[in-house]
């Protein structure tokens, strides 16, 4: 009985130093500082946006592929968002996967989910890759969306150079025991683009 008792103590407490060390790295995620560095290898139905560029103009029927995915009305937009996660604190801050929302001026683009373990080290910043798949069809069949992207990129870069909006919305998860706790609400990054990215 005595054996038992003390195995069930031991189970006991290596469970609430598992839990303390989770509550720990939760801390740590709080304090973490997100930023959007760069965003790559942007295609539309499997084009390279800058093919689809006349003149600051976006012609999306100047290649067959994508006007093929006009008719069909499914227009792939494909791009890779270069996440920056520092964590300032002194323990490490884990994620096991996260959730991530893409808002362009405040219109949501795309939803998805990373399932890859990030571990950001006490003090130190990584860059983590999300790729990002949208049906952008909606947007590009919308007349005064298409004005508003195209008056966007005749901004070039000289002095009239425009800006938009990006915004990415993570929802980051840790594993606590078998179990993954999701944390409460989106963590929002904004980034403000320019139109000499593009060009």
């Amino acid at each position: 009985m005595k054996k038992i008792l003390i195995i069930a103590l031991a189970l006991f407490t290596l469970a609430g130093c598992g839990l303390n060390q989770q509550t720990k790295q939760i801390k740590a995620l709080e304090k973490c500082r997100y930023k959007v560095v760069s965003a790559d290898q942007i295609s539309v139905a499997g084009t390279d946006i800058k093919k689809l560029l006349n003149n600051n103009e976006i012609n999306l029927g100047s290649l067959p592929a994508v006007a093929f995915s006009l008719l069909r009305k499914d227009v792939p937009l494909r791009a890779r968002l270069n996440l920056e996660i520092t964590n300032p604190s002194g323990v490490l801050a884990a994620i096991n996967q996260f959730e991530y929302k893409v808002l362009i001026n405040k219109q949501e683009l795309a939803t998805g989910f990373v399932d890859q373990e990030v571990n950001i080290p006490a003090g130190g910043t990584i860059v983590v890759p999300v790729d990002m798949t949208a049906n952008i069809y909606q947007f590009v069949s919308n007349r005064k969306v298409m004005a508003e992207i195209s008056e966007f990129l005749k901004g070039g870069s000289g002095p009239n150079e425009k800006k938009g909006l990006i915004t990415l919305k993570v929802r980051p998860s840790i594993k606590v025991g078998n179990s993954l706790i999701k944390y409460p609400g989106f963590i929002s990054i904004d980034k403000e683009v320019s139109s000499k990215i593009l060009l």
